[in-house]
């Protein structure tokens, strides 16, 4: 079956040989692969080179940078020596500006995290967050970084329509995490859509970790989901 570029599988295994085993696993099904912090520590970037270099693969580094302007620069200036694609950041304004100015000159997009899909408004009150509709912050979130040079967003399937309906999303990205095919169990997240109502939001790409390498068959639960893309 033919890769859609749409789908981006989350390779949140243990280390690089364990990505590299599940990458061959899933052969051409699929083009395009995330990298997040827990493999950081495991060869994550070797792999990311590996599956680039010699698999002819997309990448997508997820390490929602945070820091001052001048460390989040110098650490995607860096990192843009890989050759990646999408590499993500915290959606504070100051990240987002500083992160574009270390991507300058390359075609690594940067992504700003707005709130993560595994939380909810008692995580925000807890994190002592200002008050609001938890849609409406991460809505008001991507249009500031929109704002401040974002090439698009990381935001749940539940926002993806407010957000593709902003004027600051013409020609921007909006990538899902929080994607679970019909009936797979929802994990740690708790703002969750289907594959096709995800794209049909909006989404540009969808992000599916544990519903495809926990599968008893990882090609079959991709081709279910391209099946379901493909109806989208």
């Amino acid at each position: 079956m033919q890769s859609d570029d749409r789908l981006i599988v989350a390779l949140d295994v243990p280390d690089a040989l364990s990505g590299l085993k599940l990458a061959e696993t899933l052969g051409d099904c699929v083009g395009f692969y995330k990298i997040g912090l827990g493999m950081l520590t495991g060869g994550g970037l070797a792999l990311a080179q590996e599956l680039k270099d010699e698999h002819g693969k997309r990448i997508f580094l997820d390490l929602k940078l945070f820091d001052i302007g001048a460390t989040v620069e110098a650490a995607v200036r860096g990192l843009s020596r890989f050759d990646l694609d999408f590499l993500t950041v915290h959606g504070d304004p100051h990240v987002v500006r500083a992160a574009r100015r270390g991507a300058e000159g390359t075609a690594l997009k940067i992504l700003a995290v707005t709130v993560l899909t595994s939380l909810d408004r008692a995580d925000l009150d807890e994190a002592l967050i200002v008050p609001g509709a938890l849609a409406d912050l991460t809505v008001a979130r991507a249009a500031r970084a929109f704002e401040a040079g974002a090439d698009g967003v990381i935001a749940s399937p539940q926002e993806a329509a407010a957000i593709r309906a902003l004027p600051q999303a013409a020609g921007r990205l909006i990538v899902t995490p929080g994607v679970r095919p019909a009936g797979a169990a929802s994990g740690d997240q708790k703002r969750i859509a289907t594959p096709a109502r995800a794209v049909a939001a909006g989404a540009d790409h969808i992000v599916i970790g544990r519903p495809i390498w926990q599968a008893a068959d990882p090609r079959a639960a991709v081709r279910a989901v391209l099946c379901e893309l493909g109806d989208a």
